[in-house]
């Protein structure tokens, strides 16, 4: 797997799905029950009200098709307008830098003296993945990603923790949770195969994409992201695995990201440092003379 192709999976969170391996949790609290709305009150509460900026340094791990890469990374990224990385994975030499904005990509790969350059509909024919600027941000801060206050929600406890799920048609909901290895939802008993395929044609003709989000029960930080896009049989799951304080806010430093589809499996994790909410950045981009388009 090439660093430029591997960065690119950072920012694919809505192009592909996980298959994590389940968390027990060692004790499990019991929890007072909660109602729908007011878990939506909670997290829609959340917004980083005034945050514009980040940057932060990351330690990146990656395993997919490909094998394993690691590397250093440095991020920067202005709310809703783009967001830039560089890798630099020894001796403080750059060898490649990305930047996205909300509907193109720009790459340069300098191990190999090249540039790609496109929307994120032409990245996705190019290297099977398209980027999510919203999403990507999104996961920087811990926010609960896809969450529309004016959509209906059911809500549950599960292993310590509260849930709130998109309310989706039940076979939908069922579905979701069956293409996940980690099923959870108690007393539950899988779809067969011949159901599952028939209840993933139906989602197809409703476009139907079920979310669901895992709740801590004392700040109400949201731990855990799975979004299932049963039309084409994709997941994506976020967990925000450990947080730390800045300036006030509470931003993962730790997260796990798990990407597939039905050809494909890829995880990750970022290990965050230096983490700032301070601007105004600098998002340099320059593609040099002698470098050539990518084949």
């Amino acid at each position: 797997m090439r660093i430029p192709a591997a960065l690119l999976l950072l920012l694919a969170l809505a192009t592909v799905a996980c298959r994590p391996k389940r968390q027990v949790a060692e004790v499990v609290r019991e929890l007072p029950p909660r109602t729908a709305d007011k878990l939506l009150e909670r997290l829609t509460a959340q917004r980083l009200e005034g945050v514009r900026y980040y940057s932060a340094k990351a330690e990146v791990d990656i395993t997919g098709p490909d094998g394993h890469k690691g590397f250093k990374a440095t991020i920067r990224s202005v709310l809703d307008s783009a967001a830039w990385v560089s890798v630099s994975p020894a001796l403080g030499i750059e060898v490649a830098r990305v930047l996205l904005t909300p509907d193109s990509l720009k790459l340069v790969d300098k191990l190999n003296d090249q540039y790609w350059v496109g929307d994120t509909a032409q990245a996705r024919l190019r290297f099977g993945l398209q980027p999510g600027l919203g999403l990507f941000q999104k996961a920087l801060f811990g926010l609960p990603i896809g969450l529309d206050p004016q959509e209906k929600y059911k809500a549950d406890r599960e292993e310590g923790q509260y849930t709130l799920t998109s309310k989706e048609k039940k076979r939908f909901r069922r579905a979701a949770e069956d293409l996940a290895p980690d099923d959870t939802l108690a007393n539950d008993r899988d779809m067969n195969e011949q159901r599952l395929e028939r209840t993933l044609r139906r989602a197809e003709k409703r476009d139907a994409v079920v979310y669901r989000y895992w709740i801590e029960p004392d700040s109400f930080l949201v731990t855990r992201v799975l979004i299932t896009d049963l039309a084409r049989d994709q997941q994506a799951d976020v967990r925000y695995l450990h947080r730390t304080v800045v300036n006030g806010h509470a931003l993962p430093d730790h997260i796990s990201l798990s990407l597939s589809d039905s050809t494909k499996l890829v995880t990750g994790t970022l290990q965050l440092d230096r983490i700032g909410i301070d601007g105004p950045l600098q998002l340099n981009f320059r593609i040099p003379e002698k470098f050539a388009p990518m084949p």
